[in-house]
């Protein structure tokens, strides 16, 4: 009985018209796009942490010839948040934004334009560099995170730009 659940649920899903957003790797519509996106220098210390994050994930697929540009701002921010008695902050919260723009450049046009963004706690503790430790650490994660949340809007952004094909798949 519940293989034929699983099984009229697959019937279902695939029925329903969706289909995975990295279909065809490095040769589908997603995979081609990824490969042709030049990221240029973003300013300060988390801005070489995202764009190394960013061509990273860009370089996994066969780079083409560039025909886009993503041109990212960041926004990173440290708050105090636990404050005691004598006013020494106990804890932080590390908030990194990123406002992305994609760029078609045969154009120069705007063809994307989006935010994505991620933050991450702190415990402030008495050794200073324990502290700066854990807010590097923490910038590399969120480079990492962001990174993440971009690629995968500019993906969905190719998966949607595509042609459809009625009737074939």
């Amino acid at each position: 009985m519940s293989r034929l659940l699983v099984l009229a649920m697959a019937l279902m899903l695939s029925a329903c018209g969706l289909s995975p957003l990295y279909s065809g790797g490095s040769h589908g519509v997603a995979g081609q796009m990824l490969g042709t996106i030049e990221v240029p220098a973003i300013p300060g210390k988390a801005g070489w942490l995202m764009r190394d994050a960013l061509t990273r994930r860009f370089g996994a697929v066969p780079q083409g010839e560039t025909r886009y540009r993503l041109d990212v701002e960041l926004d990173d921010q440290i708050t105090g948040l636990g404050v005691r008695r004598d006013d020494a902050v106990t804890r932080e919260r590390r908030i990194l934004r990123a406002r992305y723009k994609l760029i078609e450049l045969a154009t120069d046009k705007v063809i994307l334009d989006a935010t994505s963004g991620s933050d991450a706690g702190i415990d402030v503790i008495s050794s200073e560099y324990a502290t700066v430790a854990a807010e590097n650490s923490a910038l590399e994660r969120l480079s990492d995170t962001v990174a993440d949340q971009i690629v995968a809007r500019l993906a969905q952004f190719a998966a949607s730009q595509a042609p459809t094909h009625s009737g074939a798949q």
